[in-house]
């Protein structure tokens, strides 16, 4: 049934296509953007932050494909959740026979699952026909391990996202206006995941905050396990903070759930 909801969510994400269109073509132009402020910065600081060039525009790209595969600065999927926690529509979502948190998860995926196509895909496709982008290297079973461990790191970090946007929506039981919480969110998510800048780059104190929380996971993890940052052990490491916090995430967003329905107003009834 979940495989059912993923697939036709996969299905109407696919029919925005002008939304498709311009959501591309932003990230792309924004890539350019970023890319020669990188180009200005790194010509300043070779190698800042243990990147040298090529791998810091590789990063930008992959920030700019992966930014809606993530929903980084979007609630994703979890904005149908909030609205109709806001107009009361929930109530008919916790009468039917499902688990809601698989459920809203199954249709985050659907969404990914698009947006990796188009919207990850052909940026990236622009940006190495634009800038040198390093893919990995090395001999044929490092070059496949890097590849694998790639698409688990993916995998986790939306499963990270997901579980924090969870959350985020979550709090409409409480709050009229989720404007603000959204807000505050999408900037502590973009900062602390890594998006604007390496963490590698922050003042060691900061950088240490960074490491402590859960947005490293979302975009700095697999970014750099795509970078080849990491060695064998480094990436497992890397992949069990990934699963540590969907874990610790997904339970407290089950734990927030279950509080958050025994105070479902229906306003006007």
């Amino acid at each position: 049934m979940y495989a059912a909801v993923c697939l036709r969510s996969f299905r109407r994400y696919s029919t925005y296509r002008a939304a498709t269109g311009a959501r591309v073509f932003t990230n792309t132009v924004f890539g350019f953007i970023l890319s020669y402020t990188y180009l200005a910065l790194w010509q300043v600081r070779p190698h800042l932050g243990g990147y040298d060039l090529s791998a810091a525009l590789t990063y930008v790209w992959i920030g700019q494909g992966l930014l809606s595969v993530l929903a980084i600065n979007d609630l994703g999927a979890l904005s149908d959740l909030q609205t109709r926690i806001a107009n009361g529509d929930v109530a008919v979502d916790l009468f039917r026979p499902v688990d809601q948190q698989r459920w809203w998860l199954a249709v985050d995926a659907g969404r990914a699952g698009y947006q990796l196509l188009t919207n990850a895909l052909v940026p990236m496709l622009v940006g190495g026909l634009f800038f040198h982008l390093r893919l990995p290297q090395g001999t044929a079973a490092a070059t496949v391990a890097t590849w694998a461990a790639t698409a688990v790191a993916l995998l986790l970090a939306l499963l990270v996202s997901y579980a924090m946007r969870h959350l985020i929506a979550l709090t409409g039981f409480w709050l009229l206006d989720l404007r603000g919480v959204q807000l505050v969110y999408y900037l502590v998510s973009c900062f602390f995941s890594g998006f604007f800048l390496p963490i590698t780059t922050f003042p060691p104190l900061l950088e240490a905050v960074a490491r402590a929380l859960p947005f490293v996971a979302v975009f700095q993890v697999p970014a750099d396990v795509f970078l080849q940052r990491y060695d064998a052990t480094g990436t497992l490491a890397a992949l069990g903070v990934q699963v540590a916090w969907a874990v610790v995430l997904l339970g407290l967003g089950r734990l927030v759930q279950s509080r958050a329905v025994l105070k479902v107003v229906v306003q006007g009834g």
